[in-house]
């Protein structure tokens, strides 16, 4: 699978850019994009839900939030190796979206891709200014609302083995992988002296995804089998809008 790429076939007198009607992605295809942003987006939203029993003294819960949602940003990782899609979570049940997980809140992950070359100015306006006798307007950010990104919403298990930093054992991959992206990660790994922790993966039953503009980009529910149907060498063979420096992300 090939990147796709935004053409200019050419320009009018009269300062009109012409932009080819894109082919819309499918859903296998966006599938394929969202498994490479979760391998390379190290932070996610997370939601879930306050349970409708009564509040929690311990933590001095308003009795107002029962059964609202709940979202908070938290640390994200793509660590287990039978690469089936389901992100791997280093939950602290002292935290609340882990205390509502417990009281049996299903949990969502909102993921959107940040570019890391993201253009100064829009490929489309810079061209247009060049065709107009009045001053070029001032330099415009791409559009975060063009860039893709999407949630996935399951259920969070515990990871078998996952609390077992052994040599060898299952734990100890996970350590290594999650501490490489998230660094500062190791002060709360599994044993540690402060909070109690587990490695915990988010079970994914369902994924929505918003690829970017409606006229050039899929938008709606990723079946779940493609989802997990997704290969490390397709998601590896792509590449995503700014992800490398200098590439024309067309009118983003």
């Amino acid at each position: 699978m090939k990147p796709t790429t935004l053409l200019l076939t050419g320009c009018t007198a009269a300062a009109a850019v012409a932009v080819p009607a894109a082919r819309i992605p499918t859903s296998y295809e966006s599938a394929v994009l969202a498994r490479r942003i979760l391998a390379l987006t190290p932070l996610g939203t997370l939601a879930t839900i306050f349970p409708s029993d009564s509040p929690s003294t311990a933590e001095n819960r308003p009795a107002a939030v029962a059964g609202m949602p709940h979202s908070l940003m938290d640390y994200i990782s793509d660590c287990e190796p039978a690469s089936t899609g389901n992100p791997t979570l280093l939950a602290l049940p002292i935290e609340t979206t882990f205390k509502n997980t417990a009281a049996g809140s299903n949990l969502s992950i909102a993921v959107q891709w940040t570019p890391p070359h993201p253009p100064s100015r829009s490929l489309l306006s810079s061209l247009a200014s060049f065709f107009t006798t009045s001053a070029p307007p001032p330099p415009l950010r791409y559009s975060p609302a063009a860039l893709p990104r999407f949630s996935l919403l399951g259920h969070v298990e515990p990871i078998p083995g996952g609390d077992d930093r052994a040599p060898g054992a299952p734990g100890a991959a996970l350590a290594r992988c999650f501490t490489a992206v998230h660094p500062d990660a190791r002060y709360w790994l599994p044993g540690n002296r402060i909070h109690e922790s587990h490695f915990v993966r988010l079970v994914v039953e369902q994924v929505y995804w918003i690829g970017g503009f409606g006229d050039r980009a899929f938008i709606g529910w990723i079946p779940v089998d493609e989802w997990r149907s997704v290969t490390e060498e397709e998601w590896q063979a792509v590449r995503l809008p700014g992800e490398e420096e200098g590439a024309l992300l067309g009118d983003l």
